[in-house]
């Protein structure tokens, strides 16, 4: 007999609020977040998110709404659900949830999505210092393509995924990503160098009660306040799987989740048709709503079989990945290389996030001479399918980080050649991606080279 249609466990409708949902959504981790679904273990079901902004980003012609973004709403989550195995008896701490992702993809009817990189005042990203103000480029998908008409002459498929999925922390753990959370908030400024050439701000986003969400218990009561104050945001990926963008974690691809409540408590969302390493602008991938199904297991005892703490509590573990066997396939790869010299010229001690800022800087460069602005360059290689790795780590006093970038998805050849790089109309990119100005006073890093 046929196995039975995935059940639905989550629904959204998209012309509701998240917090209008018949299941609402949140946007905080914590323990005493109350579930909203029950699934057994072996069971197919389906959970139906709305993208990470809850459609606060528009398929429209204009990139105001990325500037004035409220982030202190994001991330919006489908869940929690709770985790029983056959007899009933609930997934347990110190266990393992083995979570399949059998299928996925954008929900019918919405078949867009979009990349964005904030304003530096508002969110900024990677390479904010660079590119401080707001933009955004439009998707749409053809089955399993995507093309922009913000960035023309490129296509590619997509390695959906969802940037979102873990389990509900105790009250423990939660209370140890706060504590560490604030110390780098509060002092990282004065103890932290690499701040000085990597310029996102805050340096983390601590607890507040300002656009909390908290699923089915309803705002305003002594319950909220209590649990708002002291709920996690979702911006960081932890201990508990949580906000790890792994591109990779597509169809037939397995999260092992430490469980540290009764439940487990599975949450996700902040769904991706595609995305390229690092999601470099921030609101990198290319976003939007969507579906998963899924099927879980509890490994009993597994944390403790499996997981080695890397730290001073048994708390202190992280999930492990299984990859599923489907992704685009790319033979031929423009590979640009990274050092840790910042764009000063001054020396950093084997720093990968130096030497991979600069691998990305060098590619945007590199491909802005073909006809494409650097904003755009910027936005493509945060959502296509490009590969980063850290290539060399040991090698005192440089890292060395790559970006690798499948020339196929260009509708000309970009690999250098005998003679000027080509000049003819077909090369000039038109139009650009949607901006707004950048209307605060902190200072542009500029490359001294490029005058020369």
């Amino acid at each position: 007999m046929a196995p039975p249609t995935p059940r639905l466990v989550v629904s959204v409708d998209l012309k509701k609020k998240p917090w209008e949902q018949v299941l609402p959504l949140h946007n905080r981790w914590h323990p005493e977040i109350p579930p909203v679904a029950h699934v057994k273990v072996s069971e197919v079901f389906r959970v139906e998110m709305v993208d990470w902004t809850g459609s606060v980003i528009k398929d429209d012609d204009s990139a105001a709404d990325v500037k004035f973004i409220d982030l202190s709403t994001v991330h919006y989550l489908s869940g929690p659900i709770r985790v029983v195995d056959k007899n009933e008896t609930p997934a347990m701490p110190g266990d393992l949830l083995a979570v399949e992702i059998c299928n996925l993809g954008p929900l019918p009817g919405d078949e867009w999505g979009y990349t964005a990189t904030f304003d530096r005042e508002n969110g900024g990203g990677f390479l904010t210092d660079h590119f401080p103000c707001a933009t955004k480029a439009i998707w749409y998908f053809e089955g399993i393509y995507a093309y922009s008409p913000h960035i023309p002459g490129v296509r590619f498929p997509g390695l959906t995924h969802p940037g979102i999925i873990g389990t509900a922390p105790s009250m423990e753990l939660l209370n140890i990503w706060n504590e560490r959370e604030r110390e780098v908030e509060e002092n990282g400024h004065k103890s932290l160098k690499l701040c000085e050439v990597l310029h996102s701000r805050p340096l983390a986003n601590l607890p507040s009660t300002k656009g909390c969400h908290l699923g089915k218990i309803k705002k305003g009561t002594a319950e909220w306040e209590k649990i708002a104050k002291e709920a996690a945001r979702t911006i960081p990926g932890r201990e508990n799987g949580g906000n790890c963008d792994i591109k990779n974690l597509s169809r037939g691809s397995k999260i092992y989740l430490p469980v540290f409540v009764e439940g487990a408590n599975l949450s996700t969302g902040d769904m991706h048709f595609s995305q390229g390493d690092g999601e470099v602008s921030f609101c990198g991938a290319i976003e939007m709503s969507g579906f998963l199904e899924l099927k879980c297991e509890i490994i009993r005892g597994g944390m403790k079989e499996y997981l080695t703490p890397m730290g001073p509590t048994p708390l202190h573990v992280n999930p492990i990945f299984e990859i599923g066997p489907v992704e685009p396939r790319f033979s031929e790869w423009l590979v640009f290389e990274g050092i840790s010299v910042d764009e000063s010229g001054r020396q950093h001690f084997l720093d990968a996030s130096v030497a991979y800022k600069r691998a990305v800087l060098n590619a945007i460069d590199y491909l802005s001479k073909f006809g494409y602005s650097k904003e755009q360059v910027y936005l493509l290689l945060s959502c296509c399918p490009c590969e980063g790795r850290i290539s060399g780590i040991v090698d005192a006093p440089n890292a060395v980080a790559t970006l690798a970038i499948p020339t196929a998805i260009f509708d000309q050849d970009i690999r250098p050649k005998a003679g000027k790089v080509p000049i003819g109309p077909r090369l000039v990119r038109k139009p650009d991606v949607l901006r707004c100005s950048y209307d605060g006073n902190l200072p542009t890093t500029k490359n001294p080279a490029a005058s020369m």
